[in-house]
């Protein structure tokens, strides 16, 4: 991934320091396993740990004559480890130290997707508790639909969200798997008790059955987890960008002082935030597809998945961790409208309130579709001579026939709608 998507922890996590210490660490505790099933001396064991070194410069100039990554470190390892060094790697082959340290390099990247995760929950939870009663247009097919509150909105983000959090949990759970078999996952040149140590060490479980490789179900599993919550992060983004065009003016994302929106037209404060994230989310769900494919291997392992991960890795996990940072700080400093989210409410002159005068009808004894006809006949004529949908229903004989007056207007009022937030609320948060 670019610098210009990349937050520095997240990003470190795919840098080759970081990868090829963890290479050391597995090959450094599959010794000490060794060592203690008396297969390597202890000594070789300990000097693994003692003069275990490497530099990235040098392996990079052995593997371009190699041609192979694993025997590049090997090799840079052995010339710091000295003679022990013949001990190191005895009966594990390249996938073993490949594939348990992507394992580590997922679960690493999960574990700061999930305190993004947190963040954004945090935030939602308290702008929903801030805009908990804030009167807004719900809206279906982008037209006026009935009232809800803003607070309401965010709250459905929030529960989203703590579903895409266990979604998580789930996923790195399942990504954290230890494989060190050897060549086609039977052990036959080393013990499954190096592969249950180092697991132990590493904090992985271990691989029940392998073949030369992890199975690649258990990744794709991972990044389709992702791509949901890149959909998720563009559900939200998406409202928000909605609700800020000119014509609806509900909320902005929060323009700083300097900045610009338009290098041509100097009014212009643009959702660029916002607009930023949904593109990314689209790179992060792009993934899925290759890491599905990566699933059906040849026989017990082929490298065709090697390359796919190599960019799909680090680019959707810097991606996402990017985007989730950003969406919660877009909410933490959202600003919000409330006089307009009322002006839209009453553009409609009440046709918001067609529902309620609906089932009014059909309680006081109107045939459904008499109530119907009567409600729409009436509600497309609003507009049309300044007069509100209430003066027209009580201009009505059909429907004043079965509602007074004094019956319809108790019909327009918003607190109706809005008489179960709490019910809600505690749904998604709980008693707080």
């Amino acid at each position: 991934m670019i610098p210009r998507y990349s937050r520095p922890e997240m990003a470190a996590i795919w840098e080759p320091e970081n990868k090829f210490r963890i290479w050391l660490e597995i090959e450094g505790h599959a010794c000490d396993a060794q060592a203690e099933l008396g297969v390597i001396p202890k000594e070789a064991a300990k000097a693994v740990w003692e003069r275990g070194k490497f530099d990235v410069a040098r392996i990079d100039e052995i593997e371009r004559e190699t041609r192979h990554d694993v025997i590049a470190f090997l090799t840079n390892l052995a010339e710091h480890v000295g003679p022990e060094a013949r001990f190191v790697h005895q009966g594990m082959t390249s996938s073993d130290v490949l594939d348990t340290c992507l394992a580590v390099q997922l679960t690493q990247a999960a574990d700061i997707l999930l305190g993004d995760i947190d963040r954004l929950l945090a935030a939602l939870k308290q702008r929903a508790f801030e805009h908990k009663h804030t009167p807004c247009m719900g809206r279906s097919h982008g037209i006026h639909a009935e009232p809800t509150t803003f607070g309401l909105k965010l709250a459905g983000f929030h529960a989203e969200f703590q579903r895409n959090r266990r979604r998580l949990e789930t996923a790195r759970e399942e990504i954290a798997t230890c494989a060190i078999s050897g060549s086609v996952g039977t052990f036959a040149n080393i013990d499954p008790f190096v592969e249950e140590y180092v697991a132990g060490k590493l904090g992985l479980a271990v691989e029940p059955v392998s073949t030369q490789v992890i199975p690649r179900d258990r990744h794709a599993a991972f990044f389709a987890t992702l791509a949901v919550i890149a959909s998720s992060v563009e559900r939200l983004a998406t409202e928000i960008r909605h609700l800020q065009r000119t014509e609806v003016g509900e909320v902005e994302e929060y323009f700083a002082p300097g900045q610009k929106g338009s290098s041509s037209m100097p009014h212009k404060r643009n959702p660029i935030l916002t607009e930023n994230v949904t593109g990314l989310a689209r790179v992060v769900r792009a993934a899925v597809i290759p890491a599905l494919e990566n699933v059906a291997l040849w026989h017990e392992r082929d490298i065709s998945h090697s390359s796919v991960e190599r960019i799909i890795g680090p680019d959707t996990t810097i991606a996402l961790d990017f985007v989730l940072a950003r969406l919660a700080g877009v909410v933490e400093k959202l600003v919000v409208y409330p006089d307009v989210m009322r002006e839209n409410l009453d553009r409609l002159g009440g046709l918001i309130f067609s529902q309620r005068v609906l089932l009014a009808l059909t309680q006081a004894g109107m045939s459904r579709e008499d109530a119907y006809e009567a409600v729409q006949r009436n509600a497309m004529t609003v507009g049309g001579g300044g007069k509100s949908f209430l003066d027209l229903l009580e201009a009505d004989a059909k429907v004043t026939r079965h509602l007074d007056a004094r019956a319809l207007a108790a019909l327009f009022d918003l607190d109706y709608h809005t008489k179960h937030v709490d019910t809600i609320f505690k749904r998604v948060f709980g008693e707080d």
